[in-house]
């Protein structure tokens, strides 16, 4: 019985601590966005064009070789989520729900 309420103020002490922890990287991340959109002069599309810049998603390709490159890991990235996902949307699709007779 003691042990129960050791365990249960140890696992309320703990999610307080997470939630704690939680709560404050969410208002550190609202306020991040918020004052980048005050930046920004409230424009979402050039917040976005400048994540795409930042992380690499968009840039200038000074040779096609350069350009195919750049698209071609992109294309083997769909090709791999495209292989991993089909099978669960397969059973997903071929799932029955009435008994079958042959």
């Amino acid at each position: 019985m003691e042990t129960t309420r050791t365990e249960r103020k140890t696992t309320r002490t703990a999610f307080m601590v997470l939630g704690g922890a939680g709560a404050v990287f969410g208002i550190w991340a609202i306020t991040a966005f918020t004052s980048l959109l005050a930046q920004m002069d409230w424009s979402v599309a050039e917040v976005l064009r400048q994540y795409m810049v930042a992380t690499g998603a968009l840039n200038e390709q000074e040779t096609l070789v350069d350009y195919y490159t750049h698209i071609k890991g992109a294309e083997y990235i769909i090709a791999v989520a495209f292989l991993g996902l089909y099978p669960v949307f397969f059973k997903y699709v071929n799932r029955s729900k009435a008994a079958l007779k042959a």
